[in-house]
Formats: structure tokens, sequence, C-alpha cells
């Protein structure tokens, strides 16, 4: 992606501000009482390499708008990749036709006004990478070759790839707020197959950063690869059980994962969650505090307002074990009676406190058990907090790695899951929107296959 590739000017950003306030402007001239838009735009490269020879070259060019609106309690929405005055002005005309005939919804509309940013901060989230094709390949080739030199028994690839992206766009509505939001995206991954025959393993590695300078080496990710690859030949069985488990930091991901979906607002008003009506209540272990850190400069999970133009800011949601409270959005908020927490679109920067043990030492402490390092199917179920998913992984025994196993099924409830966390770790992968380190449970059922 050739510097002349790269956005950000003035002249797109005012460009996007004009596109965003005709949309409004077309929204109520079709009859609407209220609407919002929402536009991106952006450029991309992304390069795959298979054996040391190109696999894919993609350049991406993306627009798009989606406008939104509002007849009273009826909403409806259009989209359009088409940024011309008559493809708005159709698209703006055909949202309001929708909204006619929809059904009244108190609980819809825009955000609150007096709840719309003001002084939103620079989150140093765009840095593009003036890229060539060139260029791309050769990270990509060397991120593959390292991977495949490492070891002997690196026996085949899946490829490596590298990829950058810059984005832009305007949030808009009709109270008058508008917003000029940008974000960059850097990458390199690489999955490598290890051994022959019926003794075949493969695993992967990636790098993800804001600024291309923040991420790891090729060379380093294709090691990683490969060094993961290698770690799970010759995998043996074990006896179904109740054992400790620990879930590695990008594991982990999904058990906090699962406490957020519980208790998001959509859960909340439909009555389907595990965790209903457990504000106040202790749920965790008294050591365990979660928080959201929206504003963490460029961090690849920030951003400074929520798709409906609030501000996100920085929020306790367990203290001591205890929840603090539910995710809500403005929608979900009217739902329960209550006001949204800026969390429109989502969560950002999720994070779990740290404990003091790295991941050796969380080893250690668990002394015999499992150690899971992928899973495979669904997580849990939000509404009984029934979880029961595939993994693979590895033995462990007077806390050292003793061999790899898979086909395996771990399982519990979510409930007394989260009550039985004896343990995290200090060994955080930072570059996700739910940050946490490896997570270690005293007991789960772990089905051999």
């Amino acid at each position: 992606m050739s510097s002349k590739d790269l956005q950000g000017s003035p002249a797109q950003r005012e460009q996007l501000e004009s596109i965003a306030q005709l949309a409004l402007e077309a929204a109520a001239g079709a009859g609407a009482t209220s609407a919002e838009t929402d536009i991106s735009t952006g450029v991309g490269l992304d390069v795959g390499v298979r054996l040391g020879e190109v696999e894919t070259l993609e350049h991406q060019r993306d627009r798009g708008m989606e406008i939104t609106v509002y007849m009273g309690n009826r909403k409806a929405s259009s989209s359009t990749s088409d940024f011309s005055a008559e493809a708005i002005k159709a698209a703006a005309e055909k949202a309001c036709a929708i909204a006619k005939h929809g059904s009244q919804d108190p609980c819809a509309g825009l955000a609150d006004a007096e709840l719309m940013a003001k002084d939103i901060p620079d989150l140093d989230l765009y840095h593009p990478w003036a890229l060539e094709v060139d260029e791309a390949i050769e990270h990509a080739l060397r991120c593959e070759q390292a991977g495949r030199d490492k070891s002997a028994l690196i026996s085949n690839s899946e490829g490596a790839t590298c990829g950058t992206y810059a984005g832009e766009g305007v949030y808009a509505n009709s109270h008058g707020f508008s917003y000029y939001k940008q974000g960059t995206h850097h990458g390199y991954s690489c999955t490598l197959v290890a051994g022959e025959g019926d003794n075949m393993q493969r695993d992967y590695w990636f790098s993800s950063a804001r600024m291309a300078q923040d991420l790891s080496s090729p060379e380093s990710v294709g090691v990683e690869a490969a060094n993961r690859a290698v770690s799970r030949l010759q995998p043996k069985a074990i006896k179904t059980g109740t054992y400790p488990v620990l879930f590695n930091p990008l594991m982990a991901r999904g058990l906090i994962q699962a406490f957020v979906g519980a208790i998001s607002g959509g859960s909340i008003y439909r009555r389907a969650s595990f965790l209903l009506d457990k504000v106040g209540e202790q749920v965790f272990p008294d050591f365990i505090n979660m928080a959201e850190f929206p504003l963490i400069p460029r961090a690849m999970g920030s951003g400074a307002i929520d798709s409906e133009g609030v501000a996100r800011q920085e929020r306790v949601w367990v203290e001591k074990g205890v929840m603090q409270g539910y995710i809500l959005s403005s929608y979900s908020a009217r739902k329960l009676d209550s006001v949204t927490t800026g969390n429109a679109g989502g969560i950002r920067n999720f994070s779990i406190e740290p404990g003091d043990q790295d991941f050796d030492q969380l080893l250690k402490t668990m002394g015999t058990g499992l150690l899971v390092t992928e899973m495979m199917g669904g997580g849990g179920n939000t509404i009984t907090g029934d979880y029961s998913r595939g993994a693979s992984g590895f033995w462990v025994e007077n806390g050292e790695i003793t061999h790899p196993v898979e086909e395996i099924t771990v399982a519990g409830n979510l409930a007394d899951m989260f009550m039985d966390i004896a343990a995290v770790g200090k060994d955080v992968y930072l570059p996700t929107t739910i940050r946490t380190g490896s997570i270690l449970l005293n007991k789960m059922t772990v089905a051999a296959g």
C-alpha cells in the first residue's frame, strides 16, 4: 500500500463530514424525526505466502454508509456504498419508507442528547504503514521461512501473512453531534504443520498492533508457530476425571467473554442470563477485580466513543469478586429503566487484574492437571451457565508439562467455575479487547476423547 493510498487528509475529513450531514438532511427531508449515520472508508493490503511462493495478494478499498432513521418510536436502517447525493437521498427515503411500516418500540431512539461526548481525547490510534507489495511479500516469506527452518520436524505450511489496514469515518446524528474517527491495524501470522503421516499437528502464531513498529518481528512469529506445532506432536491419552485446569491467556479470554455476554444488556432485559439480578453479589473470589479501560493510547481495543456518540470511560465491573453492574447501550438501558454505560458496540480493553504469578509459577501451583491451549465449539450457555467445549493442550504433573493431549472435553457450570478461580497470572497478552493472564481453576470435569 503506497503512501498515495493512505487516508487522513483534512480534505477527506471535510468530505466525509459533509456526506454525513447530507445523509441527516436527507433523512429529515424524508420525514424522519431523528436520524444517525455511520460512514466508514478504508484501504488495506494483505499478502499470503505458502511454501515460499505468493499465494494471495489482496488490495482493499472499502467504503460504506448506514443511515438509521426514527419516526417517533419506529426504527429502520438502510445502507449504501455510493456516496453520491442521489444515492444518499434514496437510502434515506428507503429507510423512512420501511420505518413507516415498523412496529412502535418506546425504547428506540438516539442516545440522549445530554450524553453526547465532549472534549474527545486523541487516543493515538492512527499510524498508517506505507507498505509496498514487495515489502509485504518479503515480510511474509521471512515469517514462514523462519518457522520452517526452526525444526526438522516442520513438514508443511499452511502459510504466513502480512497485512495492513487504515480506516477512517464519521458518526453523526441529528442532535448535532459529529465525530471523525481514524484507526489502523497491522499484523503478521503464520500456521505450520509438524510431523508426518498419522502423526501430524498444526499450530499458529500472530502479532498485531496499531503501529507497525510495535509488531513482533516476522521471524519471531514464524519461530513461535513452529515451536507450538512441534510441541503438540505425540499426544497421549488421559483418563476422564475431575482435575485442576489452567487456561493460557488466549483461551482464558473465552471465560471472560462468557462473563461479558452474561452481563450484557441484551441478555439481561431478555432475562436470559444466569447472572440476572446478581448486581451487588459475589460472583468471583474476592481477589478478582475487572475493569474496562477504553482510553489507553494506541491499544488495539481502545475507542473514545461508543457507536451512539456516548463517551466511553473507565468503569469497574467486578470489585473484590462482587459484580458492579450491567453492560448497557441506550436501548438496553431503557429496557431496564437505567442509563447507558457507553457500551453500544461492545466493550473496550476489558481487563482482569493480574496476579503475581507468571506462567511457570501457575504450573507449579496447579501441580497435576490440564493446561488448555486450544478450544473448539461453542462456549457457555448464557441462560443456564452450562459450559462444555472441545479442547487440546498439555498434561501437567508436579508442575511440569509432560505430554500433549487432544480430543478432550472440558465441562462445568460458569457460575461454579467463576467462583472456583484459584489464580490469575501476570502473563497478560495485550493486543486484544479482552486482557487477561492465564486463569487457573481448581477443578473441572475433563472427558477423554
